[in-house]
C-alpha cells in the first residue's frame, strides 16, 4: 500500500467499514474462492476498482479520488493481507505492532511506544485476521488453545491472545526485524557501544569464548548476536537453535533449527532442548541458541564444556549477575539432583563472558555492561565488570546522559585472545567515552 496517508471520510469511520463491507462482500459473492487465488494482486484491484465504480452510482455515495483509492488499497489488503496491519507492516520504520483489542493499535517507533490510528471493524474482524496468521503456517487457535506463537512470511514473530485469557478481546503482538542487518559501523554510530568495547568483543568470537547476551525484552540482544556473529570465520559450521527464527546469520555454513509446537491431537512437540542434544550429533564448530529460558540450558552448558568452544545464546536478565543467576537456576531444572554449586562451577566453566543490553528511557538502546565470570569456587561467584554504562542524567529533550567507561581491570581471558593472535592494546581498557545524546 502507498506510504502516504489518504484521509477517510469525514462522515465517520463506522460508514467508512460499512462501505468497505459492501465491497468486500460483493467482491467475494461475483469471484469464487478458486478464482480469488488464480487472479493476480492487479487482476484484483480491476474487480474491486469497477464495485466501487457502481456501488458509488448505485447508491450515490460522494467519494474522492482520494478516498476511492485508499477503499481499493483496503479491500485489496483484506483479501490478499492483513486488512488494517498492512500499512504498518509496509513501514520500515515501525519494529513492534501491538493491538489491543480491535479499537486501540499501538507501534514502536525509535524505542518509543506510539499510539495509531488504526482499528478493526470489531471483534470479530480482529479474530478472523488472527485465523488468518495461524492458519498460514498450519496451526490453530480456539477456546482450547487460545495462545499461539506464529511467524509471519517476512520473519515477524507474532503472539495472539483470545479470550477467555484476554479479558479485552483478542489481542496481538509482533515484533518485526528489520531487513537491513545492522552493522558494526550502525552499532558505532547510533552509541550502542565504543570501539574499544566492539575490539574486545570481536576479540572474544573469534578466539571461541563461549558468550552470554542478557537484557529485557526490545533491549537489542538479537540484534548484538547477529553483529557478533559477524567475526566468526567462514570456514566453521554453526548450528542455529530458535523458537521462532530470527538470527540472520552471514556465513555460508549455518545450519538453521526451529522448535516444533504440539500438533492438533496434542502431540509432536520439539523443544529446544531436544535440537540442542540433537546438535551435538551433527559436528557443529560453534552452537547458538537464540534464547535459553528452560532445560535447555543444561544441555548448552555441557556443549561450552564439552568441545563446542565459542558458543554464544542470549536470555533476559537485569544484570551480568543476574543472568548468572538465571541461568544456574534453568540449569537446575534439569539436573534436580546435582548440587548447587558443582552447577555452579560448572557453569562459571563453560561462560567466560557476560553482556547485558538495555533500552533506555529515550529509546535507544546500549551495552549497559560486559562482565568477565572467572571463578565459582566455595560456592561463590568471582565475576568482574570489564566496560560499564555510567548514567549521569537526563538531557533538554529527554535525553539519557552519561558515558561509556572501562573499569581499569585487566581480562584474564586476554591470554586467549594473544593466543589466537589478537592483541589489544592497554588503552582499550582504561578509556572513557561520553555519550553525544
Amino acid at each position: 500500500m502507498s506510504s502516504r496517508t489518504i484521509p477517510r471520510p469525514a462522515s465517520g469511520s463506522e460508514r467508512w467499514f460499512g462501505i468497505k463491507s459492501q465491497i468486500h462482500s460483493k467482491l467475494l459473492n461475483s469471484l469464487s474462492p478458486d478464482q480469488l487465488k488464480s487472479l493476480s494482486k492487479e487482476g484484483v484491484r480491476e474487480q474491486i476498482g469497477g464495485v466501487v465504480e457502481r456501488l458509488i452510482a448505485d447508491d450515490q455515495i460522494p467519494m474522492t479520488v482520494a478516498e476511492r483509492e485508499r477503499l481499493i488499497e483496503e479491500v485489496l489488503d483484506e483479501v490478499f493481507g492483513l486488512g488494517p496491519l498492512e500499512p504498518l507492516l509496509k513501514d520500515p520504520t515501525v519494529a513492534d505492532i501491538l493491538v489491543n483489542g480491535f479499537d486501540n493499535v499501538y507501534v514502536e517507533r525509535a524505542g518509543r511506544l506510539v499510539e495509531t490510528n488504526v482499528r478493526f471493524k470489531d471483534q470479530a474482524h480482529l479474530r478472523m485476521i488472527i485465523d488468518r496468521i495461524v492458519s498460514n503456517i498450519g496451526r490453530r487457535i480456539d477456546d482450547s488453545s487460545p495462545i499461539v506463537d506464529a511467524r509471519l512470511s517476512d520473519g515477524s514473530r507474532v503472539c495472539a491472545v483470545i479470550p477467555p485469557l484476554s479479558l479485552i478481546g483478542p489481542v496481538v503482538s509482533i515484533r518485526r526485524f528489520g531487513k537491513r542487518l545492522l552493522t558494526t559501523a550502525d552499532l558505532l554510530k547510533n552509541e550502542t557501544l565504543t570501539a574499544g568495547m566492539l575490539d574486545f568483543l570481536s576479540g572474544c568470537v573469534e578466539a571461541r569464548l563461549n558468550i552470554v547476551i542478557a537484557g529485557g525484552s526490545g533491549s537489542g540482544k538479537t540484534t548484538l548476536l547477529n553483529t557478533l556473529s559477524r567475526f566468526i570465520p567462514e570456514d566453521e559450521r554453526v548450528v542455529t537453535i530458535e523458537d521462532a527464527a530470527e538470527l540472520q546469520l552471514q556465513q555460508p555454513h549455518v545450519v538453521r533449527l526451529e522448535t516444533r509446537p504440539v500438533n492438533i491431537e496434542g502431540a509432536g512437540a520439539i523443544g529446544q532442548r531436544d535440537l540442542v542434544i540433537n546438535a551435538l550429533r551433527m559436528r557443529p564448530d560453534r552452537i547458538i541458541v537464540g534464547e535459553c529460558r528452560g532445560p535447555e540450558a543444561f544441555d548448552m552448558m555441557q556443549a561450552m564444556n564439552t568441545g563446542h568452544d565459542g558458543s554464544m545464546t542470549t536470555t533476559h536478565a537485569s544484570s551480568p549477575r543476574d543472568a548468572f543467576t538465571r541461568l544456574e537456576t534453568m540449569v537446575m531444572m534439569a539436573s534436580q539432583n546435582v548440587p548447587d554449586h558443582v552447577i555452579r562451577q560448572m557453569l562459571a566453566s563453560a561462560i567466560q563472558v557476560v553482556v547485558h543490553c538495555a533500552r533506555l528511557g529515550d529509546g535507544t538502546r546500549k551495552i549497559s555492561a560486559i562482565s568477565e565470570i572467572l571463578s565459582a569456587e566455595g560456592g561463590h561467584l568471582d565475576m568482574q565488570d570489564i566496560f560499564v554504562l555510567e548514567r549521569t542524567g537526563v538531557g533538554p529533550r529527554g535525553q539519557v546522559m552519561g558515558k561509556f567507561a572501562a573499569t581499569g581491570v585487566r581480562p584474564h581471558c586476554l591470554d586467549r585472545l594473544k593466543a589466537y593472535g589478537i592483541h589489544l592494546p592497554a588503552s582499550v581498557f582504561a578509556g572513557e567515552q561520553v555519550l553525544k545524546g
